[in-house]
Order: C-alpha cells, then structure tokens, then sequence
C-alpha cells in the first residue's frame, strides 16, 4: 500500500503541474470575447485527474472528454434535483422511463469505458512499474491474491469512477467560484497580480512552492473555497464506536452528515463572515494565516484524500491564468449572482466571463 500512495504522490506532483499549458491556449484564443468558462474548468480539472488515474491527457476539443464532462455535470444536477427525490420516495415509479433514468444510462457508459480501460492496462502493464492509479491497485490485487482481500477489478471500476468525478467536480467549481468573485472585486484581483509579477519577474512558470512568498494569493484561494462550499454536507460519515459528544450519545453505526457550511460562515469564526474578502486568511501583519474553521475538505481523520492535488491545481491554474490574462466581468452579463446551484456540489450560476490580455 505504501508504494502504491508514493506512486500515486509523485504522479500528482508530476501533473498538477502542468495543467497550464491546454488552458493557457484556450483562455488565449478567447482573449478580447466573452466566454462560458465552466466547460473550460470542467475540461482542465479532468484531465489531470485521467492522467493520475489512468495515465491519459485528452486534447480539450477531444469528443471523449467531452462527453465525461456532459455525464458527471448532468448526474451531479440529477442527483439532488427532483426527479432524485421522486426516484427515492416512490419506488413504484422506479421502472418507468422518467428522466432519473438518464442518470443511470451515463453511469453505464462511464463504467462500460472504465471497465475497457482496466483491460487495456491488464495487457501493456509491467509489475511493479505502475504508471498511474490502475497499474498501482492491479499490483497490489496481485500481491494480495485470493485470501479475502477487499481489492479486486470490480472494485478498482468503482473507486476510479468516484476518484474521477470527486478529482473534476469540486476542482472545476471552485475555480469558478474564484474568477466569479475575482472579476467583482477588480481590485483583489489587480492585488494578486502585483503579487505574482513581483514574486516570479522573469521566471517563466510558477511552481507549487512559489506559494510561501504569495501571501494575499493564498488568502485568495482559500477565501474562494470558503465561499464556494463546494460540498456543504462534506462526505458522510459512520460512527465506529458508541461515542458521547456535548452530552449526547451516539450509538455505533450512526449516520454522520457534517454541516460544514455552518463552520465557513461561523461569525465568530471569520472577520467577514458573509463577504469575500482575503483578510480572512491574513493578520495584522499581512501574513498568510488559516483558522481552525476552515474545513472544506470535511472534518475528522478521513477527509478528501484528494486535498493535496486540489491545493496544487487551484494555486497553479490560478496563478498562472492571473499572470497572463485581465478577467472582466462582460457589460451586457447584468448583475452578478452569488447565488449557488445545489447539486451533489454547489456551484455557481452560469456566467460568461470577459478575457484581456494584461498590458494591452
């Protein structure tokens, strides 16, 4: 297993840092337009979660991803929408071909392609020379054999499945969540780009850990994810034992759903609990500073085990787009909507964002 986690480390090091490139040419070729970013994000996001899982970049005009990109976005709404509700109250109703139905049909072509890429990797794998999270998992079955092990090919489709949509969804609504409020707040957005040129000058690509000398940058991101809420009732979660918490008891085996929403927007918890505003993540002295509060990758010892990647995209994507491109909201978008859409994640109402070239 701890071959597998440092395979799986370095191969998120390796791609997180170079999600740039594909974006960097889309967002160029739309410099001086207005432009729909969530397919954008969508697009970068999965790709580099398919390079950690399975090896594979896709060229953004690709039909395959596409396609992946249409499925998780449409489940993701279908999931929380009504028809989810009608399909969990009404079981007489299950059989009939109702629109929840559409959510099944893109999860058999996700698992039917998922399931072709395992076999693909069977074939052209070396033992003990993983290339990405399907030859790690298919050495570790190998090790673990017959003797009752919980790995096996079914469940590898599983995890990969779950892996890809948790890797593409929270990723990609975040980063909308951040240009939605960097192109309303003009100046938080000219302050990290006073940060980033003063910090690179002539260096020609951000690394991860340029991140210690971008303190505002930092305050940033992490005051995006907090507004964003990506996922309010976090993963949920089972009791593994009876457990007394402030007076109450908790029998072994009860559903946890943590509210954390509740904590991001705590008023004694934040200076501006209701606003997006990067001092919330700075002191006095202008120092980077992350209160206990802040949570979004859920609560306890089981949290995302995708937070490292997803901290190394959010400041790579971000920083790199913020140093080449002015991101302006359009004159004809009307007034911005900070309201989110709830589905398994929140995210923000459609957009259209205006893109610059800075210094023109």
């Amino acid at each position: 297993m701890q071959a597998m986690k440092e395979a799986l480390v370095t191969r998120s090091v390796e791609f997180a840092g170079r999600p740039q490139d594909l974006m960097v040419n889309d967002v160029t070729n739309n410099k001086g337009k207005t432009t729909d970013p969530q397919i954008l994000f969508h697009k970068a996001a999965s790709n580099i979660i398919s390079s950690v899982l399975f090896g594979t970049r896709y060229e953004h005009d690709d039909e395959f991803l596409k396609l992946i990109v249409r499925i998780f976005t449409e489940n993701s709404k279908i999931a929380n929408g009504p028809w989810a509700m009608v399909y969990d109250s009404l079981p007489l109703l299950r059989g009939f071909p109702l629109p929840f139905r559409k959510a099944f049909q893109n999860m058999e072509t996700v698992l039917k392609f998922t399931a072709d890429l395992v076999a693909q990797h069977k074939k052209t794998r070396i033992p003990g020379d993983p290339r990405d999270f399907v030859d790690c998992y298919l050495d570790e079955v190998e090790k673990r054999g017959d003797n009752g092990s919980s790995f096996g090919e079914r469940q590898l489709v599983s995890f990969m499945v779950d892996l890809y949509f948790a890797g593409t969804d929270t990723t990609s609504n975040t980063l909308l969540t951040a240009f939605l409020y960097l192109m309303t707040h003009p100046d938080v957005q000219e302050r990290c780009q006073g940060e980033i040129d003063a910090v690179l000058g002539e260096k020609e690509q951000a690394s991860y850990e340029d991140r210690h000398r971008m303190p505002y940058m930092q305050a940033m991101i992490h005051e995006a994810q907090r507004v964003a809420d990506t996922v309010p009732l976090s993963v949920f979660h089972t009791t593994t034992k009876d457990t007394q918490l402030m007076g109450y008891d908790i029998p072994k085996g009860t559903l946890i759903i943590p509210n954390l929403s509740s904590v991001l927007s705590e008023e004694s918890q934040w200076k501006f609990p209701h606003n997006f505003n990067p001092e919330n993540f700075l002191n006095q002295q202008g120092e980077f500073v992350k209160p206990e509060a802040f949570i979004p990758f859920s609560a306890g010892p089981r949290v995302c085990l995708g937070e490292g990647l997803a901290r190394m995209e959010l400041f790579l994507i971000l920083v790199t787009l913020l140093r080449r491109f002015q991101f302006v909201w359009p004159e004809d978008g009307g007034v911005p909507d900070y309201t989110p859409v709830f589905g398994i994640t929140q995210t923000p109402k459609p957009y259209r964002m205006g893109i610059r070239l800075r210094g023109t």
